[in-house]
């Protein structure tokens, strides 16, 4: 089969969209598929890769460091002319992901997209909470243009459905648990941290950025600190809240974008993930966490409503309720043995979540919606 997947956001760009959209693609060539990856240039000496095509790309306003592509609807067309996909897969609701669509079904091509990002949710984060609802609109009518949206946890597909989305398919994640594992851990780390084998690693990956309600991370790690003194919290990222954060908290360890085997290595140096995000469609770090044999702090949804159990991998914590995840953080803070049992327990319930069978599935869609578009085709000709 031949498959075009469209994205604005791709390694080495680091956010959760971007590197689930690489693992996608890596899944469809390994399973023997030709894959067209459409996405924007990142620099000026960036390439295609073989079968490849590099659109115009702007800025991400609000989001330093990453871009959105242009619209490119006539380039597609006469690309997908040329060389048409069995079906395409569109991962993000940007200007090129929407010109993507344009382009699709003018051509009878079929799609399917992806649902990664609550833009509506992000509204509220940055202070516009008037346009939450519009952007809900704008998403809905994008993604209801699809055969089927993607999405990777149980409770966002039934979610989605009472907002009136429609062909909601479930596409679980998978972890890669021969990178992130607890062999990783580093004792030389963790000095340079300032640590010794019994202190406590804090640690929080992802963006630093205002949708990533970090403000309580930092409350919960102050708390806790009472309890520990010898607790030191490492910041795994970038974003445009670090400067502030770091001026206010000059005592965090601060190490920046971490990628591959570093990031395996920051995790399982780590002894409590606090992870306080309320802004995820699923949170790949917390079941990178569970990987890693880290005992994680989380609310109970995306990630850690799919695969986080309350008192076994950790704490799972009821949406807004601040006191109790505080509370959950300082507990495991204080309760070494059951923190290394939670952690050991998370690593075995992540273990069965295999890349390959999330490719096999994520075939399995995109084989579908093709195969239901050519019966159409057929029927109409016979007509």
């Amino acid at each position: 089969m031949r498959y075009a997947i469209v994205t604005e956001t791709y390694p080495p760009e680091v956010n959760g969209v971007a590197l689930t959209v690489r693992e996608l693609e890596r899944g469809l060539r390994g399973r023997g598929h030709d894959v067209e990856l459409v996405r924007p240039r990142q620099h000026r000496q960036d390439h295609a890769g073989p079968g490849g095509m590099l659109t115009t790309g702007v800025h991400l306003p609000l989001y330093a460091g990453l871009r959105f592509g242009l619209p490119a609807a006539a380039r597609l067309r006469r690309a997908w002319r040329r060389q048409r996909p069995d079906a395409v897969y569109i991962a993000t609701e940007g200007p090129l992901g929407w010109s993507a669509m344009r382009a699709a079904r003018a051509l009878g091509i079929p799609v399917a997209s992806g649902f990664h990002t609550r833009f509506d949710h992000y509204m509220r984060d940055y202070g516009l909470p008037l346009l939450e609802p519009l952007a809900l609109a704008w998403m809905r009518r994008f993604h209801n243009r699809s055969a089927a949206t993607l999405v990777p946890t149980r409770e966002l597909r039934a979610g989605l459905e009472g907002l009136g989305f429609r062909h909601v398919v479930h596409l679980p994640r998978a972890v890669d648990t021969r990178r992130f594992d607890p062999a990783q851990r580093d004792d030389e780390l963790r000095a340079r941290w300032g640590l010794g084998a019994d202190d406590l690693a804090v640690i929080h990956v992802g963006r630093i950025a205002a949708e990533k309600n970090l403000g309580l991370a930092i409350r919960a790690f102050r708390a806790l600190q009472a309890l520990r003194p010898d607790a030191r919290f490492v910041w795994v990222g970038e974003g445009p809240e670090q400067a502030a954060i770091r001026e206010a908290n000059p005592d965090f360890i601060y190490c920046g974008l971490q990628r591959g085997e570093a990031l395996a290595r920051h995790f399982a140096s780590a002894d409590l993930f606090l992870f306080p995000s309320l802004s995820e469609t699923f949170g790949n770090v917390t079941i990178e966490a569970m990987a890693s044999g880290v005992a994680t702090v989380a609310y109970r949804y995306g990630a850690a409503a799919e695969h986080l159990r309350h008192g076994i991998h950790g704490a799972a914590i009821t949406l807004h309720d601040e006191t109790g995840f505080i509370d959950a953080a300082c507990r495991l803070s204080l309760e070494d043995a059951s923190r290394r049992g939670m952690g050991a327990a998370a690593r075995t319930a992540v273990q069965s979540l295999r890349p390959a069978q999330v490719a096999a599935d994520f075939d399995a869609v995109l084989a579908g919606i093709a195969h239901r578009r050519s019966h159409a085709d057929v029927h109409a000709a016979l007509a």
